[in-house]
């Protein structure tokens, strides 16, 4: 594997994506709604402004949690089923390149993109933050942070498989849009379902376990558990046992949901 080749190749998916001010759209997105939500996410209790740290993280991980796989899912949906239906496909592997050469440019590229539109803007709200809180708040918030990227990550990861598998960029964009709803929408009112209609009887403490097949819950989780106040907010405390409590454990899952769709997408990729 020529390393050289991946980097050329990413640096051309990053430059193509800063070229149509796609990274600078999304980092202003998340710069104004990181804002508003983090500002007026105390207005149902009567209150506006900065409160806290734990406050801020909390009112943030839902804009995270339904925003970033949407635009993560969006950006590489057509990674490679756009260069296949271009005809243009054929043409890049008939060079000095291996698929996975290519695959991993791809993906590396775009998640350059990706990385840097969020921690442009999730850091310009640091920016913001600096005269409010103290600087053991604002490690927090880049741990906050960096597992946003995270999650953007696993989802581009997805984006990528659903590109290989498919050969239209029409179903392969359909594919996406039901992945999001899937992870984000419909998977915890499967599980919320499961338990109330058997009453707690089917799954029990395994079921917080079932919440890792979700790379939207694991990151909610990552950051729930973070800081004691937030995971109060949250109301976690009986749900989600001890032993998922760990940091390193859901940033070890996350980086999972990164490889693993990687891997098979790299296994089912043909010209």
């Amino acid at each position: 594997m020529e390393f050289q080749q991946i980097f050329t190749i990413a640096g051309k998916e990053f430059r193509d994506r800063m070229r149509n001010r796609w990274v600078l759209a999304v980092a202003l997105v998340f710069t104004v709604f990181s804002l508003a939500i983090a500002y007026f996410g105390g207005a149902q209790q009567g209150t506006v402004g900065f409160r806290s740290i734990e406050f801020t993280i909390a009112s943030l991980v839902s804009l995270v949690i339904y925003l970033i796989p949407l635009i993560a899912l969006l950006l590489g949906f057509d990674a490679i089923v756009g260069e296949r239906e271009r005809g243009s496909l054929d043409l890049l592997l008939s060079l000095p390149i291996t698929r996975l050469e290519l695959l991993l440019g791809k993906y590396l590229g775009l998640a350059a993109a990706l990385t840097l539109s969020t921690l442009a803007g999730f850091g310009l709200v640091a920016v913001l933050l600096v005269r409010q809180f103290s600087g053991a708040a604002l490690f927090h918030y880049g741990g906050f942070m960096i597992s946003s990227v995270l999650l953007g990550l696993a989802f581009l990861s997805m984006a990528v498989l659903l590109s290989v598998l498919t050969h239209e960029r029409t179903r392969a964009s359909g594919l996406a849009i039901a992945a999001w709803f899937f992870f984000v929408l419909v998977f915890d009112l499967l599980l919320l379902g499961a338990l109330v209609a058997t009453g707690g009887s089917v799954g029990g403490e395994a079921m917080a376990y079932l919440l890792l097949l979700n790379p939207a819950d694991v990151f909610r989780i990552l950051n729930v558990f973070s800081l004691d106040d937030v995971r109060t907010l949250y109301g976690l405390t009986s749900i989600v046992p001890p032993a998922l409590a760990k940091p390193w454990l859901m940033g070890a899952v996350m980086a999972g949901w990164i490889v693993v769709p990687l891997g098979l997408a790299s296994w089912r990729f043909k010209p």
